[in-house]
């Protein structure tokens, strides 16, 4: 009866190993007392597991549970990377040494993996390329402008060509294998033989064109390893700022292609879809919002964000920023605004507005005097221009006080260059009195308007979370910019003037 407890309990043990990582790593000369184990995970660096108990330079990592397939670091107590291999099905047990006094990737071999050591040369063959790129720039100081660039611009060539053939005998030498996939998705894909255009010059055009059409060839959008190294996230934003047209629908229609390459359970889905709402709405480019939105309705609101925060509140509060946002796109029409001249001022201050202390009284007020107030409102549909400057602006914001002055002058220029422009200007506060004298002593000679019985929540209907903010609105109050700045003013309204001019024609 022992024997087959025993024996159980050998299998067992077996069993256990077999299911979990073992990695027993010996560098000879490491003065650290703690590593890390870490892996690349899209954009971030993560900690996997700690050893804390290194004698001798003897490190072991070992876990329940695989290791994901990835490109891992051992990384010092200093957080210095001491060296990079790479984990996939057949590495869960692996054996690495070096004896190096300081560079330990130098020397460093697999006892027991073929593969990471060709992934070992292949570092050390870069390195050393690296190194000969520099010794060039070193050997060109001193020479002429002309002979150093020609010196540099020979090796660079030398050096690129010697890469390329490495890495595509790697690649035939790897077909197949995780290490081969990362590599394959460092390499450009160049078109070699380049046509000659029209004017007997190199197409661009076409090298472009190959360019872009294989810039993902042989990438699995559903392997979860292709995250897990330094090269992803690198190429992906390369692809979306520098190969894909920088317009909102052609970036929308990419992304949607990307997405459906992937599965929405996996690890890639749920990083590039939280990746890309995350860029698209922080965006500084003009009408990049309209991004956001498409991600929004497309999967935000359909439920194939699901899973992808553990915070599921998240995926609400996006739907509901999306909402906002989605009546000031570019090329939406305005919406519109119920504003007052402060000269009604009198008028308005005897019916309590400034009084009332909730919603409810506000309400109430405001159908009490319903009529008297309809007669004050200058609406911002009303106003007829060719050009209209949506100003939003409050008297003791610092930035304002720079800005104000700057478009009152930019303004006038207008006035004089007998362009129908005008500005609807909204102060954002309640301050009549601090309101009043601003105008006066800074002589604003545009549409003065603000909001004294709060009926137009121009935060959230505006968007208006700091001031001052200026869109600008052509004759048919359509939005053909948003939230520039005053430099900015000029070149598109010559640009408006353009279109019109087109449109007519």
């Amino acid at each position: 009866m022992k024997k087959y407890v025993l024996l159980f309990l050998l299998f067992a043990a077996v069993a256990n190993a077999q299911s979990g990582y073992y990695l027993k790593i010996n560098l000879k000369n490491c003065k650290d007392s703690l590593v890390y184990l870490t892996f690349y995970q899209f954009d971030k660096t993560l900690i996997k597991d700690t050893c804390t108990h290194i004698k001798n330079g003897k490190i072991e990592f070992k876990g329940i549970g695989k290791l994901d397939r990835g490109i891992y670091s051992i990384v010092g107590q200093q957080k210095s990377i001491l060296f990079d291999f790479f984990i996939d099905e057949e590495t869960q047990f692996l054996e690495l040494k070096s004896d190096a006094e300081f560079m330990y990737a130098k020397e460093l071999v697999a006892l027991n993996s073929k593969r990471e050591n060709d992934f070992f040369n292949y570092i050390r063959f870069i390195g050393d390329q690296n190194r000969e790129i520099e010794s060039a720039i070193q050997a060109a100081r001193g020479k002429t402008k002309l002979d150093s660039t020609e010196l540099v611009r020979t090796k660079q060539k030398a050096i690129s060509a010697a890469i390329s053939a490495y890495e595509e005998n790697f690649l035939v030498q790897n077909k197949g294998s995780y290490v081969a996939s990362v590599l394959n998705l460092k390499m450009d894909k160049l078109l070699k033989d380049v046509p000659k255009a029209s004017n007997g010059r190199p197409d661009s055009l076409a090298v472009f064109s190959y360019y872009k059409k294989h810039y993902w060839d042989g990438v699995d959008f559903q392997d979860d390893g292709i995250v897990r190294n330094p090269f992803f996230a690198t190429k992906l934003n390369n692809y979306f700022e520098h190969v894909v047209f920088r317009h909102p629908d052609s970036v929308s229609v990419e992304l949607d292609r990307m997405l459906k390459k992937m599965k929405p359970e996996t690890t890639m889905y749920k990083l590039l879809l939280g990746h890309f709402i995350y860029t698209y709405e922080t965006s500084k480019i003009m009408g990049f919002d309209k991004v956001f939105v498409h991600l929004a309705d497309t999967y935000f609101k359909t439920g194939k964000a699901k899973g992808i925060y553990e915070d599921e509140s998240v995926v609400d509060k996006i739907v509901e920023r999306s909402n906002k946002m989605k009546p000031l796109l570019m090329g939406a029409v305005a919406p519109n605004l119920y504003m007052i001249k402060p000269e009604s001022h009198g008028q308005i201050a005897p019916m309590g507005f400034d009084k009332a202390t909730t919603s409810e009284e506000l309400t109430q007020l405001y159908y009490t005097h319903q009529a008297q107030l309809e007669k004050m409102y200058v609406t911002l549909h009303d106003i007829k221009a060719d050009y209209l400057i949506l100003l939003f602006w409050d008297v003791d914001c610092g930035h304002c006080q720079t800005e104000v002055p700057k478009i009152l002058d930019e303004y006038h220029q207008f006035l004089k260059d007998k362009k129908d422009v005008k500005v609807y200007s909204v102060y954002t506060q309640y301050d009549y009195e601090k309101y009043a004298k601003y105008i006066a002593e800074h002589k604003l000679d545009w549409i003065n308007v603000y909001d004294p019985v709060h009926l137009n929540n121009i935060r959230e209907k505006y968007d208006v979370y700091s001031t001052p903010v200026i869109y600008i609105l052509d004759k048919n109050k359509v939005i053909k910019a948003k939230k520039i700045g005053s430099e900015q003013i000029k070149d598109i309204i010559r640009n408006m003037e353009l279109e019109y001019k087109l449109a007519k024609n």
